[in-house]
């Protein structure tokens, strides 16, 4: 049997499957801890939901009724005085053009 390919490291020589174990090891213990810490972060964000929810008095939402709404065209009909500075910009408009 041939002897194993070898890389060189820094001042030391070491063979590619050991490489490989140590990098295999870095990666289950990378995902370990990553997975570890999401599943720590998820049950305390639950926990302090629900002490929260416990303990804060629970807000009634009171909805109020619509108001109506009145459109510019029905205000301006409304006033008189808008009415008449109106139609007299609009029959000088006219005069003009």
């Amino acid at each position: 049997m041939p002897p194993q390919a070898a890389k060189t490291t820094g001042a030391a020589t070491v063979p590619t499957s050991d490489l490989m174990l140590e990098g295999l090891t870095l990666m289950v213990f990378g995902m370990g801890f990553v997975f570890t810490f999401l599943t720590l972060l998820v049950l305390s964000t639950k926990v302090m939901s629900a002490t929260v929810l416990r303990f804060s008095p629970v807000e009634e939402i009171v909805v109020k009724p619509a108001m109506t709404m009145i459109s510019p065209s029905q205000q301006v009909a409304n006033d008189p005085q808008l009415m008449a500075v109106l139609s007299a910009a609009v029959h000088r408009y006219r005069q003009d053009h």
